[in-house]
């Protein structure tokens, strides 16, 4: 009679893949200025997606090998809060942190009112200047971008007040633009990414605010348009780290940046779980893949 032997490791499962995760970390964008104030800096944008970009002209950031059974932090942030008087500036947006990964929340714009235009802030995309309210010889300056993340915002106009318009807030994928004479400010542009399946636009600047006989600046990327003449700016989109637009001319209310937000990418092998809860999140599978959107709170996730 034949003996057989069986080999104990011909059936064995298969190794699964490694736990590498691909990322889209976006901070929140900051708060619009007043009174042809500037438009807000969008939030800091960081990517590891493959064939795409971080933000302020940077390439794609190495992708992450993590461990089964650990945690990482997470963090949304929250949109900075546009200016509810006539003279107000805008605040900076919340950082977004997904582990060792941390985005810088967009630049609060700069007032137009007072005899000089205050200035924009510095963050993951700088806020923009307010323009001058009497004359004087500058308007106030954009704030800086984070390098990697965003570009600096522009500087508002200066000369008499009409006419004249707040800075743009600074992108992702551009810088802000002076404000001028002739006609409002578009937000800086903001970066394309196709991690969920969809190509979509985030991170845009906010329009600048306009002067008498002007209307806002045009903004893109989930920015928020600059308010016209006599109205109020926009604010940038939920999830978007879009900047808030600039206040026309007048005492009306800027608008408040686009919340933050998380994407991760990695083998349809693993499940993800937010231990002690705290995050909102979704997860949809394709391709091999699956891909979870956070798009709220503070807690930790972990895979399994």
């Amino acid at each position: 009679m034949d003996t057989f032997i069986i080999n104990p490791y011909r059936f064995a499962a298969a190794a699964p893949p490694a736990l590498t995760v691909e990322y889209l970390v976006i901070a929140a964008g900051g708060g619009g200025g007043a009174n042809r104030g500037g438009g807000a800096g969008a939030g800091g944008y960081r990517s590891s997606v493959t064939g795409e970009n971080s933000g302020g002209g940077a390439s794609a950031e190495t992708a992450l090998s993590l461990s089964t059974a650990t945690t990482y932090a997470v963090t949304v942030g929250g949109g900075g809060t546009g200016s509810t008087t006539n003279s107000g500036v805008g605040t900076n947006g919340g950082n977004s942190i997904f582990g060792t990964i941390t985005s810088t929340g967009g630049g609060g714009a700069g007032s137009g009112s007072g005899n000089n235009g205050s200035n924009g802030a510095t963050g993951g995309s700088g806020g923009g200047g307010g323009a001058d309210g009497g004359g004087a010889t500058t308007g106030g300056t954009g704030g800086s971008g984070t390098t990697n993340q965003g570009y600096a915002g522009g500087r508002g106009s200066n000369g008499p007040e009409t006419y004249q318009s707040g800075g743009s807030g600074g992108g992702a994928g551009g810088i802000g633009i002076n404000g001028g004479s002739v006609t409002s400010t578009t937000g800086g542009l903001g970066v394309l990414s196709s991690i969920t399946g969809s190509s979509v636009e985030r991170a845009g600047g906010g329009g600048g605010g306009a002067g008498i006989a002007l209307t806002g600046g045009t903004a893109s990327g989930g920015g928020g348009a600059g308010g016209d003449d006599g109205a109020s700016g926009s604010s940038g989109s939920t999830n978007t780290g879009g900047g808030g637009g600039g206040a026309g001319s007048g005492n009306f209310v800027s608008g408040s940046g686009g919340s933050g937000v998380v994407i991760l990418k990695y083998p349809d092998a693993y499940t993800i779980s937010n231990p002690g809860g705290g995050l909102t999140l979704s997860t949809s599978t394709a391709g091999g893949y699956s891909v979870t959107t956070i798009t709220a709170g503070t807690g930790d996730v972990e895979w399994t």
